[in-house]
């Protein structure tokens, strides 16, 4: 079986993903890693001049023709080459900076995460395994990453934007182990030919990174299964399922150590228990709220290299809000919005704007307000002159989330969650103005994210239809808040 290094990590993490790759890639689930792959290719781009001037060895399909070329630059002297190719049997790898270091080398892994995991190691081992059979002298082994602490200001720098951390010494002391994971790896899917090999779910299926392929691994699972239970640990879900618990009734039968709102989820699926409803408690709540009241949303984005200054990496950035202004309980409310122009920093017009939509001390709410906050506070001290009145707002947010993590309200359609996105279905269900299905073009936050990020890269034309459709999205969700604060209000009401 041939292996590059990201087939190799993926065999590291579990063999049978290998196998369905090549006999059965089409039950692979779409997880959405687009985004994720354009910011590695951004990250990576940028960290080749780490070093300094660098030669890139280009891609090409035909995997010797990378080979050759990088022979060639390794005899003309280079210094810094980068995607750096070698072929050693059926192994091959693209090192992402191959440095030199006096007589020798060292390998530069890039990744545009904050920090060291362990995958990246076996990454790592396996390049200077093979790089060490090439004949080259590998001195020393590097992951670069990005340092979270950074922030832009000005161009970028570099060297604070990176962080390069040593691994030299746990990937030599792995080099051992490579040759038999090979061999484990290849084995197992050629072993199996096309008969699909039996291999039980396990915590591989969600980490280093979740596998396309855990859906049909766990077909074998009742719906709903011990994996279905909200707040429960991944480490916990196995535990329970290497012990033979698997669905509900068992769990009800066995009586595994689980909290009241687990238990909760579980009896009220399994016996369709009806809503249940704590009026005394929503009331509680919701008489915490006054009038004028501001239902307020933020659109954000992040990217890995931070675009203006004042920002670190990932670091969330608002650029849109959408605010639904209600006189009195029940009132018909106004509309309020803000979406950023494209291609700029948005968080100065976006603020002000924030300002004069929202006076002073009047009563906000929002749907898990600790990221409301966060943005409100991080604008607040961005922005010195506006402090006082962000401030203001950031100390008067109310939380609409509350009566449902407290679980004053819980409907079996819950599922042991409070996220708005099955509480709305369960508050209100087919209600025709909360179809976020018969949006155009941006359904959720993150297509939001994405379409707000890339926006500048369209025509005028598509600009204004991405605009719009960002717009009539946000928009909905503060008009969500606004229907399931008038749903409370009914039950709190109701005898």
């Amino acid at each position: 079986m041939n292996l590059s290094k990201s087939r190799y990590c993926r065999g590291i993490q579990c063999p049978k993903m290998l196998w369905m790759d090549k006999y059965m890639p089409e039950k692979a689930a779409d997880l959405g890693k687009e985004q994720i792959f354009e910011t590695g290719n951004i990250v990576g781009d940028l960290a080749m001049g780490y070093f300094g001037p660098f030669t890139e060895v280009p891609y090409a399909d035909d995997k010797s023709e990378m080979v050759r070329r990088t022979a060639e630059l390794l005899d003309s002297g280079e210094e810094n080459i980068c995607e750096a190719s070698f072929v050693s049997g059926n192994l091959f790898c693209a090192v992402d900076i191959l440095h030199k270091n006096g007589g020798g080398w060292d390998i530069v892994e890039v990744k545009s995460s904050t920090s060291l995991h362990e995958i990246y190691l076996h990454d790592m081992a396996f390049q200077c395994y093979i790089l060490t059979r090439c004949g080259l002298n590998i001195k020393g082994v590097y992951n670069l990453h990005l340092n979270s602490d950074y922030v832009r200001h000005g161009e970028l720098d570099l060297g604070e934007l990176f962080t390069l951390e040593d691994c030299t010494e746990t990937v030599f002391a792995m080099q051992a182990d490579v040759p038999s994971n090979i061999e484990a790896i290849s084995g197992y899917v050629d072993g199996a030919g096309e008969n699909e090999p039996v291999m039980d779910i396990s915590p591989a299926c969600e980490a280093p990174y979740e596998c396309a392929y855990k859906g049909w691994c766990a077909r074998h699972l009742p719906s709903p299964s011990v994996f279905d239970i909200s707040r429960l640990t991944a480490k916990k879900k196995y535990e329970l399922y290497y012990e033979g618990i698997t669905g509900f009734g068992e769990i009800l039968e066995r009586r595994p150590k689980l909290n009241k709102n687990q238990y909760r989820q579980v009896e009220t699926a399994f016996y369709h228990l009806p809503d249940s409803i704590d009026r005394q408690g929503i009331l509680d709540c919701i008489s915490e709220y006054t009038y004028p009241l501001y239902h307020l949303d933020f659109e954000t984005t992040q990217f890995a290299i931070p675009p203006f200054d004042g920002m670190r990496p990932f670091q969330q950035m608002p650029f849109q809000y959408s605010l639904h202004v209600q006189s009195a309980p029940g009132a018909e409310p106004e509309h309020y919005e803000f979406l950023g122009k494209e291609g700029t920093d948005p968080r100065r017009a976006l603020a002000e704007r924030l300002c004069a939509d929202i006076p002073e001390d009047v009563c906000v709410l929002a749907y898990n307000m600790g990221f409301e906050k966060g943005r409100i506070k991080e604008m607040a001290e961005l922005f010195p002159d506006l402090s006082s009145h962000l401030m203001s707002i950031h100390d008067n947010i109310r939380d609409l989330m509350i009566p449902f993590q407290k679980q004053y309200y819980y409907s079996e359609k819950l599922r042991g969650s409070y996220s708005i996105k099955y509480v709305l279905p369960a508050m209100c269900p087919g209600d025709p103005e909360l179809d976020y299905g018969a949006l155009e073009g941006v359904h959720r936050g993150d297509e939001a994210s994405a379409a707000f990020a890339g926006l500048a890269d369209h025509t005028p034309e598509e600009i204004a239809a991405i605009r719009k459709n960002l717009l009539a999205y946000c928009r909905l969700d503060t008009l969500a808040m606004v229907k399931i604060l008038d749903k409370l209000r009914e039950l709190a009401r109701a005898e």
